[in-house]
């Protein structure tokens, strides 16, 4: 498996998983492969400094798919309206979001849609004490 860097028509830069070098030429040539951010097929590797694998253990961390995987037309502006939304109608309480969220599910502070951020660890510990949340895509507001 191969990391690469990509780089679309219009400048947007993500990455994508390949079995081998010859892999990404076939995909890239048949144009499946495609932007997340815009949707485009016209689609290059980027520059990127090499990673040097650190032996089995390295070899075990990489994801098991081969081909670049793309947002379906459309969902990157319908994740930034859901962004627009969220930032609209709810407060942020940034790192402070699951010990709020605990304050609010037990009735120690007033109940309002909150946002923020929380780490893996934190997230299952909310699930783990029923206490409803979701996780979601957070993308740039507009294309840079």
């Amino acid at each position: 498996m191969i990391l690469f860097d990509l780089k679309c028509a219009k400048g947007h830069v993500f990455e994508g998983w390949f079995r081998d070098g010859a892999a990404f030429d076939a995909q890239a040539a048949a144009r499946e492969i495609t932007c997340p951010s815009c949707g485009s097929r016209n689609i290059a590797k980027a520059p990127m400094a090499p990673r040097i694998g650190k032996g089995a253990k390295a070899a075990k961390e990489a994801p098991p798919e081969t081909k670049a995987v793309a947002a379906p037309p459309g969902m990157m502006q319908a994740l930034r309206e859901l962004r627009r939304h969220v930032e609209a109608n709810c407060d942020y309480v940034g790192e402070r979001f699951a010990e709020e969220a605990r304050r609010i599910h037990y009735g120690e502070s007033d109940r309002r849609n909150i946002y923020g951020e929380a780490s893996d660890e934190e997230a299952r510990a909310l699930d783990d004490e029923g206490i409803e949340f979701k996780r979601i895509p957070w993308v740039p507001r507009h294309d840079g």
